[in-house]
């Protein structure tokens, strides 16, 4: 099958190298045309340091290189992503099956990425996401992700790309919750990171993980989504991942903040996109509009945004007014 990656990032690059060893022809879009001949004739992306670009994989600068493929995976970060849709809508064939694979929220519209994705474009978007470092995915590390749209057959025809003995793709028709659980971990995740540079210790992390996927669950509940989502790859399986590793971009900007390091110092030396950065506006935003407390939420925008320190918020969220663990803990 022939199939466009566009986005050239660590995760495009690792499910291009998937999917070409699926068998897939496949071309990877990039928006830096300077590194296409390195990655042409080096079989390497300095964006995934470490994995070999297959022979077969071919690299392009022009949007057009999505005509005639049955599958586009929307891969590019979150803040350009309603302009690379755009550029590639007037070339997509008009069966081609869109995959979006970018965890975030557009500021402004508030809207989830598939969202923006199918604005642009006009079709039907299937949702990719679920606890995935691209770093071991490219090395076929076993992983486990979610193809999730409310259309069945367009969510197997997604897991059928990309399975493989070491990529096992369950379905789902939520994509709300698959969406929200994909980017509001990440803003728990930067917060995790902030608790390691403070020095706190498991029992912290173990709290706010815990806490922050409650808040993921009640934003996701209020906009439409099935609670058993947040309890699954998209939700706490996502969370764990990006919440305890060093290959997490978000945990490691979180680590320096907590060290000291001003916002932009922090995403400065992590050389990479912090997609929790930007998530943490449009997910504030996005509890204020829906009504839905979200304390950590709302303690890391004030961290990011309005200079308050981290010592200042862990006291903030750990001095808040005493309650039951469940909102309907039962009792009478």
């Amino acid at each position: 099958m022939k199939v466009a990656v566009v986005g050239s990032g660590a995760w495009g690059t690792a499910l291009a190298i998937r999917l070409c060893k699926n068998g897939h022809d496949v071309t990877m879009w990039t928006f830096e045309k300077e590194l296409i001949p390195q990655m042409e004739q080096e079989r390497h992306n300095i964006r995934l340091p470490g994995a070999v670009l297959p022979e077969g994989l071919k690299v392009s600068g022009d949007y057009a290189c999505v005509s005639g493929c049955k599958l586009v995976v929307v891969a590019a970060p979150s803040f350009p992503i309603r302009s690379v849709s755009r550029g590639i809508a007037p070339f997509l064939d008009e069966d081609a099956v869109l995959v979006s694979v970018t965890k975030g929220i557009e500021n402004g519209t508030l809207l989830r990425m598939s969202q923006v994705v199918a604005e642009e474009t006009g079709r039907k978007v299937v949702v990719l996401t679920g606890p995935s470092h691209a770093e071991e995915v490219a090395l076929d590390v076993p992983t486990g992700c979610l193809s999730a749209c409310e259309d069945r057959e367009l969510a197997e025809f997604v897991q059928d790309a990309f399975m493989s003995e070491t990529f096992r793709i369950y379905t789902s028709p939520d994509a709300v919750g698959a969406e929200l659980g994909a980017a509001l971990k990440n803003v728990i995740a930067l917060c995790a990171g902030v608790t390691d540079g403070l020095g706190c210790g498991d029992n912290t992390k173990a709290m706010l993980m815990t806490r922050g996927l409650t808040e993921m669950a009640r934003l996701g509940i209020s906009m439409g989504a099935q609670k058993d989502t947040f309890a699954g790859l998209a939700g706490v399986g996502d969370l764990i991942v990006t919440c305890t590793s060093m290959h997490s971009r978000n945990r490691r900007a979180g680590i320096l903040i907590g060290q000291g390091k001003s916002v932009k110092e922090a995403m400065d030396e992590v050389g990479a996109v912090v997609e929790g950065y930007y998530a943490a506006a449009s997910a504030y935003a996005l509890c204020k509009k829906q009504g839905v407390e979200m304390p950590i939420v709302t303690a890391a925008y004030q961290c990011l945004y309005e200079g308050l320190s981290a010592k200042d918020a862990v006291h903030a969220l750990l001095g808040r007014e005493k309650k039951p663990e469940q909102e309907d803990a039962g009792w009478l």
